[in-house]
């Protein structure tokens, strides 16, 4: 444990930040599950609403540098490509 008073301070913002960094995570996985549970019924009106609202997700996570805009990009066009097998 630090000693240092702002080093205290640290420990806790960076704790706070990281229960947030995780929490995007989180929902971002969840909706690209959404978007593959969609696909796998063959919904598409459904996995193309997912993709819709996982797309805008991953492009936030990529805004706020949470992930690499190389991962959104693949992850979107991964899922893209599973709606166009669906017709």
């Amino acid at each position: 444990m630090p000693q240092i008073k702002s080093q205290k301070k640290r420990v806790k913002t960076n704790n706070k930040a990281h229960k947030l960094v995780v929490s995007k995570k989180s929902a971002l996985k969840s909706s690209i599950k959404a978007v593959l549970a969609a696909v796998d019924a063959k919904d598409k009106e459904a996995a193309v609403a997912a993709y819709n609202d996982c797309s805008s997700k991953l492009d936030k996570a990529v805004a706020k540098g949470i992930h690499h805009k190389n991962y959104a990009s693949r992850q979107k066009a991964r899922l893209a490509k599973a709606i166009n097998e669906i017709a």
